[in-house]
């Protein structure tokens, strides 16, 4: 695990809940945009005791975690879900879906990259699919990437933070045009919640 702690969730569907975040270390999807290139590294991080980690959450007022990265699911994350799952938690899950799943999930938020496109399988679990916009050519791989995931799938645009000022206009146009897809923007910089 690379950290955890309580704040706000700041972007997708559950923006503006509050959530308890496990980030833990491994990726192997190194997107040039990621903010957290510290978690790329297992070697960096540390192993914890999942019943202490559980209790941390417990003792926050949290009723939501979120389990994110890196890549999650470079590790088998049935026992972490079970004992969240076990205690009442609400559980999300922030994903590029290029690994296996593993675990029980309340919410699945898959956020393709084309770099290193979801397994087949995992189009299907998503409840929500975040396509991050760096420039016009992403709407065109949004739409494809939208074409394989179920009819319920929240379907969500959101701007590259460095590039928010250019391609935010972009967003709103296609969005106006496509009222499929909705906006999602990382509220918790702008409001500099950790």
């Amino acid at each position: 695990m690379m950290e955890s702690f309580y704040t706000i969730q700041g972007e997708g569907y559950y923006s503006g809940h509050a959530a308890y975040f496990i980030r833990l270390a491994g990726c192997d999807v190194g997107c040039s945009w990621c903010d957290v290139k510290e978690s790329w590294l297992v070697e960096q991080n540390q192993l914890v005791n999942l019943d202490e980690l559980v209790g941390q959450i417990n003792n926050s007022k949290a009723n939501r975690v979120v389990i994110t990265g890196g890549e999650p699911f470079l590790h088998d994350l049935t026992d972490l879900t079970q004992k969240l799952r076990a205690n009442n938690l609400s559980i999300n899950l922030e994903t590029s879906g290029s690994s296996p799943f593993s675990g029980v999930y309340d919410w699945i938020c898959l956020s393709p990259k084309k770099f290193k496109l979801p397994l087949s399988e995992n189009y299907t679990l998503a409840n929500e699919l975040k396509i991050i916009v760096v420039n016009h050519k992403d709407f065109e791989f949004a739409e494809s990437e939208a074409a394989k995931v179920n009819d319920d799938c929240v379907l969500l645009l959101q701007p590259e933070w460095d590039k928010r000022e250019k391609v935010s206009p972009l967003i709103v146009e296609y969005v106006k045009n496509n009222p499929r897809w909705k906006i999602s923007i990382q509220t918790h910089k702008y409001l500099n919640i950790p």
